[in-house]
C-alpha cells in the first residue's frame, strides 16, 4: 500500500507539480485546525464568553434571584485563562 501511494506521489509530482502541491496544503489546510491546541482555547472561550449581557436592573430589594453583578452567575469562568 506505501509503495503504490509512493509510486502515485512520484508520477503526479512528475507531471503535475503544481496540482499535487495544492493539493497537500488543501490536505494540510483541513487536517491541521482540528488538531491544534488553538482549537481547543478557543472553544473554552467562546463557551465562557456570554452571547447576551444582562441587561441592568435597578434593584429594589425584592429581587433575590437577579445577581448583583454578572460574575456572581453560575456559569464557565475565564479563571483558567487568569492563571496562565
Amino acid at each position: 500500500m506505501a509503495g503504490r501511494l509512493d509510486l502515485f506521489l512520484k508520477e503526479a509530482w512528475a507531471k503535475e507539480p503544481l496540482l499535487t502541491v495544492s493539493f497537500v496544503i488543501s490536505t494540510m489546510a483541513l487536517l491541521f485546525p482540528p488538531l491544534s491546541p488553538y482549537t481547543k482555547y478557543a472553544g473554552t472561550i467562546n463557551q465562557a464568553t456570554p452571547y447576551n449581557y444582562p441587561v441592568p436592573v435597578q434593584d429594589d430589594g425584592n429581587m433575590h434571584d437577579i445577581p448583583s453583578y454578572p460574575q456572581d452567575a453560575q456559569g464557565p469562568s475565564l479563571q483558567w485563562l487568569k492563571n496562565l
